[in-house]
């Protein structure tokens, strides 16, 4: 099915998967009716070739951050990066600062904590919406943007995995709450449980290219394309039309980023 004006709000298109044809990737998701695609950095050393890529495509926005999960590797010279994230975010254009977080399966828990919390303060500075990134982790993440006054700039909790009862926690911090294929799985039930009970002005949809892939693709690697069987199963998680929760899932995505 195709969709007019669909944004995928998180894919990671330049990453070494995308190498060989991330042209015809980006081709396909706008045949797909994918307008836009918002690709957030994964780390420092990505940045500059991150940014040269997407400024030339009017289909691509970035975000700039630090995903939790290379925080042990990180270099020196990428954690001092870190201290000019807004300046960093602004000059680059970019429409929020993130990739960042919490990952309880990854190590150095203590300087995950620090450098998300360089996030919060560099998105209220730049007074750009945070991308977060919290497995595993949903105990310290929602006292930490409270803690930090994440939700004067607000964000979304990508690919959420913090089950119902959390939903109205982050909604009430300020934050949207995406899906990704993991909604479309047969067996699933916390995105689904989850997916029903936020509110139509705070929910996004996402692929998390290359990971994730939703049904029928899972086992492969996932594309931006694919937003559409992800919007699809939310819709049919909540009983509504998917071209309805494909203009509603896009115009929150739109607001929420300042989008064209």
């Amino acid at each position: 099915m195709v969709y007019a004006a669909v944004i995928d709000t998180h894919c990671h298109l330049d990453v070494a998967a995308f190498d060989d044809d991330r042209e015809a990737v980006l081709d396909r998701a706008v045949a797909a009716g994918v307008r836009r695609v918002i690709v957030p950095a994964i780390r420092p050393s990505t940045w500059q070739k991150l940014i040269a890529w997407a400024r030339a495509r009017s289909a691509v926005a970035i975000a700039i951050g630090v995903h939790p999960q290379v925080v042990p590797a990180l270099a020196l010279v990428e954690r001092r990066s870190i201290d000019q994230l807004a300046r960093a975010a602004i000059d680059a254009g970019a429409i929020a600062i993130g990739e960042c977080g919490l990952d309880g399966a990854t190590g150095d828990h203590e300087e995950q904590e620090r450098i998300l919390r360089l996030h919060i303060r560099a998105a209220r500075e730049a007074r750009l919406p945070l991308i977060v990134h919290v497995l595993r982790a949903h105990d310290a993440a929602p006292r930490i943007l409270e803690e930090e006054r994440a939700h004067e700039v607000g964000g979304v909790l990508h690919s959420y995995s913090g089950g119902r009862a959390l939903v109205g926690r982050y909604v009430d911090l300020g934050f949207h709450i995406s899906f990704a294929g993991p909604v479309s799985w047969p067996g699933a039930r916390r995105p689904l449980e989850a997916a029903r009970v936020v509110p139509r002005e705070r929910l996004l949809a996402e692929t998390d290219a290359p990971d994730q892939s939703p049904e029928p693709h899972r086992g492969g690697r996932c594309e931006p394309a694919f937003v559409v069987e992800v919007i699809a199963a939310i819709a049919r998680a909540r009983g509504e039309d998917p071209a309805e929760v494909a203009a509603f899932t896009s115009a929150n995505a739109s607001r929420l980023f300042s989008l064209p």
